[in-house]
């Protein structure tokens, strides 16, 4: 056993909440150490966030170059893919680490376990190191579900091994309509593989209002993807070509065909096994998260969780923004969590973006609104670019014009939802986003004519 070593915050987890609670803490002044039982940067970094986004941004380039040159091999062109991803992961972890070391926080591999309110135990290749905190920051994230009629193995796969094939599927059934699926199934389907999604549901990517997802769902049509609704999948039986997938349709037994199966049905928290929170005296809800208050603290005062194994959205910058207000509050400011503004967004295409209140949301809370909408199909730029499809929809009070929630479907939409939330954050109205200079010719002009709509609007209701 290694000699005791003691430090004012102990991170567990190097995902985007870890080594972001990890960099704010060290930057408070505190003595930081941050374990990680896998790669630095977590799920996110490794196998998640970074390299499903490469992937789908090779795929986009690669369906634009086959509108140029029909003889551009999808084979090749996927095997140099799976060659950018992990260098865009390998240097997205490198600067993780890079950022760590300079901020002298204490990089520790290894898989931790609390032993005590204020020990952990770090087992490293045989070894064991014990450590001291004043305080534990929990960033364990999450990990995917497995059904237990689709048992991961052979051609059953998680997200993980399906941004790891080495070569293009003939075809492609994803189990599950959410954001994971559509994004990857849409993926491999601009490489040419034949993708058919089965929703549970009554529409793909639940959640997003009907005209939102409409534009996705033409694009998905026009990339050759099936989309079966209300589907539950219920067995597979694999041989050496593929699978055959048994389902449940309007009470039909029915049957597909596929090479592989992606299993995309939501994610669980990294809170049992071998964590150890029962030795602190931390329970977890049925969903296996971790309760926690404004500051995201525990029933264990010194103790802090954040991101997947807390409620709300499993998000990457969900998680980074607690770690922030969870380094603050053991630093001793007034810091809390305030979620009015957490953008959802999907990489699809086109892409899918939310931040606040929905329409639908407004209605239920009996919130009189106004909605102003302007379409990319009379925007310069997107016409420019030849992405004409989508809108962006804004949401405010009747009475006062202040920003309750904005929705956008279209090119860019996650990078445009970032106004919007500001908007939200900052309590501003529809007439600040209408009086707001946007360059011409861009995308955000389409931004300022929807809140141009919801101001007139406004002014025929008074």
């Amino acid at each position: 056993m290694n000699d005791l070593k003691s430090v004012d915050t102990l991170v567990i987890g190097s995902g985007p909440g870890g080594y972001v609670a990890a960099l704010r803490s060290a930057q408070l002044g505190m003595t930081t150490a941050v374990v990680e039982r896998g790669r630095i940067g977590g799920v996110c970094t490794n196998i998640g966030c970074i390299p499903s986004k490469a992937l789908i941004g090779e795929a986009h380039r690669f369906k634009q170059r086959k509108q140029w040159n029909h003889t551009v091999a999808a084979a090749a062109s996927f095997e140099d893919a799976q060659g950018f991803k992990q260098a865009v992961v390998n240097k997205q972890a490198g600067g993780v680490q890079y950022l760590l070391k300079t901020a002298g926080v204490s990089v520790l591999e290894g898989e931790a376990r609390l032993i005590d309110e204020h020990t952990a135990s770090i087992q490293q290749a045989g070894a064991e190191l014990r450590i001291s905190f004043k305080h534990a920051i929990l960033a364990t994230g999450s990990r995917p579900i497995e059904l237990a009629a689709l048992p991961y193995g052979g051609r059953i796969m998680s997200s993980t091994e399906a941004l790891s094939l080495s070569q293009i599927p003939s075809s492609l059934v994803v189990i599950g309509g959410g954001y994971i699926g559509v994004e990857l199934g849409q993926m491999y389907a601009k490489f040419g593989t034949k993708v058919t999604i089965l929703e549970g549901g009554g529409q793909v990517l639940p959640g997003f209002e009907a005209d939102l997802v409409a534009p996705v769902v033409r694009q998905l049509n026009e990339d050759g993807v099936t989309i079966i609704t209300d589907a539950i999948a219920v067995h597979a039986e694999q041989d050496a070509g593929g699978l055959t997938l048994r389902y449940v349709c309007q009470d039909e037994q029915r049957t597909v065909r596929a090479e592989y199966a992606l299993v995309t049905v939501g994610r669980r928290p990294n809170t049992d096994g071998g964590l150890g929170l029962e030795n602190v005296g931390l329970q977890t809800t049925g969903r296996g998260l971790i309760e926690t208050d404004a500051q995201c603290r525990t029933a264990v005062p010194h103790i802090f969780a954040i991101g997947d194994i807390t409620e709300g959205p499993a998000l990457a910058h969900k998680a980074s923004y607690e770690a922030k207000v969870a380094a603050e509050a053991i630093a001793g400011k007034p810091s809390i969590v305030d979620y009015r503004a957490i953008p959802l967004v999907v990489f699809s295409e086109p892409e899918l973006a939310s931040v606040g209140l929905t329409e639908t949301a407004c209605k239920e809370q009996g919130i009189p609104v106004i909605v102003g909408k302007s379409s990319f199909s009379i925007n310069g730029r997107a016409l420019a670019l030849k992405e004409e499809p989508g809108f962006v929809k804004i949401i405010a009070d009747q009475a006062s014009g202040i920003v309750k929630g904005a929705q956008i479907v279209g090119i860019e939409a996650s990078t445009l939802i970032s106004e919007l939330a500001l908007a939200i954050e900052m309590g501003a109205t529809v007439e600040d986003l209408a009086m707001t200079i946007h360059p011409h010719p861009t995308l955000g002009e389409v931004i300022m004519e929807a809140a141009e709509n919801a101001v007139r609007k406004m002014r025929i209701a008074k």
